[in-house]
Parts: structure tokens; sequence; C-alpha cells
């Protein structure tokens, strides 16, 4: 979201897929679209009055999972794209910060322009 405030093509690109083609799907959790709100105010609402992207709410089981972690929007992103029946290889996790992932287990699309 923050790449996507920055201009980051890729980003752009890959939120557009998410609205023009069937089949593609883009997920936010409510917590890393706080701390995008945060470090670039406006972030938020933009993101989230995107017709393709979905907010993830932060519900009882995503809560006692981030509660146990230092930060929100990583626990709660990392929660999200875990592999559930919907999803059995779980979620891609899209960003220009692909270090921040190292040793997690998620599968991670490098934004990085």
């Amino acid at each position: 979201m923050a790449a996507a405030g920055r201009g980051n093509l890729l980003a752009s690109r890959l939120i557009h897929r998410a609205h023009a083609e069937p089949g593609w799907y883009l997920y936010v959790t409510a917590c890393a679209l706080v701390e995008a709100d945060r470090a670039r105010p406006g972030t938020g609402e933009h993101i989230a009055a995107l017709p393709g992207v979905t907010v993830l709410d932060l519900d009882l089981t995503a809560a006692l999972s981030v509660a146990r972690q230092d930060s929100w929007a990583l626990a709660h992103t990392l929660y999200a794209a875990q592999p559930t029946p919907e999803r059995p290889s779980g979620a891609v996790v899209a960003t220009a910060t692909p270090d921040a992932w190292a040793g997690h287990p998620v599968r991670v699309l490098d934004l990085t322009p």
C-alpha cells in the first residue's frame, strides 16, 4: 500500500489487475491498512475505496495471533496469508520490502522497482 501511494508501477499494475481481470484477488489486512495510513495519511482511505481491493477485518482469531507480535501489520498479514480451505497454498504477500518477510512461511511477490 505504501508502495502504491508512492507511485510504484508494479503495485499499480497489481491493483489494476485485481479490478479488471476475473480470478485476480487483492486483499489488505486492516492492521496493514492502519500502518500504511499512519506512514502516509490518506493512503488507507484511498486503498479501501478501490473496487478491486477487499479489506480483511481483524477477527478474534487474527487478533489473538496479532497480540503475540511486535508489528501488527506484519502479524495480521502473515495470519491472512496462511493456507485455508479456499486457498490451500495460502496467499502471496506483495511487498516492496521483501527482506521484512525473510524467515516467515509465506510466498512473497517482490514489488521492488
